[in-house]
């Protein structure tokens, strides 16, 4: 796991889901990036509870866990299954799991991870800036085919 953090934020990116309008991670993900079993994971972050409201962690239900095994493209989000509900944590949720897995490794996939989410949110951003500066020139162009659509009507009637 330590490569993927390495390889940096285009290989952490494809662990980002997006789950109830949410860039996510799923626990499993994470314990595998933090070097702990997932139970281990979901053990730490129920002992803490409290620092992880809804919008920092919520349980996956299983219409949901099944949507995203067809959108992977595997038949089980982990070899063995799960006893439990899939974790999924949001960017404040992934940010708190650093204060509860308190370990070297855990620090250094937390900046990575945060990096990652911060390139996300900047990709997006200038995805909005053009789709924005797409439809000011679609408005512009608009107005300027309008003008020669009238000079050739003009044309036309003569």
């Amino acid at each position: 796991m330590e490569a993927l953090v390495k390889k940096g934020a285009a290989a952490l990116a494809g662990l980002v889901r997006w789950v109830r309008g949410e860039r996510v991670m799923l626990d499993a993900d994470l314990a595998r990036l933090y070097g702990v079993e997932t139970k281990a994971l979901k053990r730490a972050v129920n002992r803490n509870r409290k620092r992880f409201p809804e919008d920092f962690m919520f349980l996956l239900k299983r219409k949901e866990v099944a949507n995203l095994r067809y959108q992977i493209g595997t038949s089980s989000l982990g070899w063995g299954g799960s006893r439990y509900s899939t974790m999924a944590f949001t960017e404040q949720g992934v940010a708190m799991l650093s204060s509860v897995l308190r370990s070297d490794q855990a620090a250094d996939v937390n900046i990575a991870i945060m990096r990652t989410f911060v390139q996300l949110r900047r990709m997006m951003d200038s995805n909005r800036e053009l789709a924005r500066r797409v439809s000011e020139m679609e408005k512009r162009y608009d107005e300027q085919f309008r003008t020669v659509f009238q000079a050739i009507q003009e044309l036309i009637a003569e």
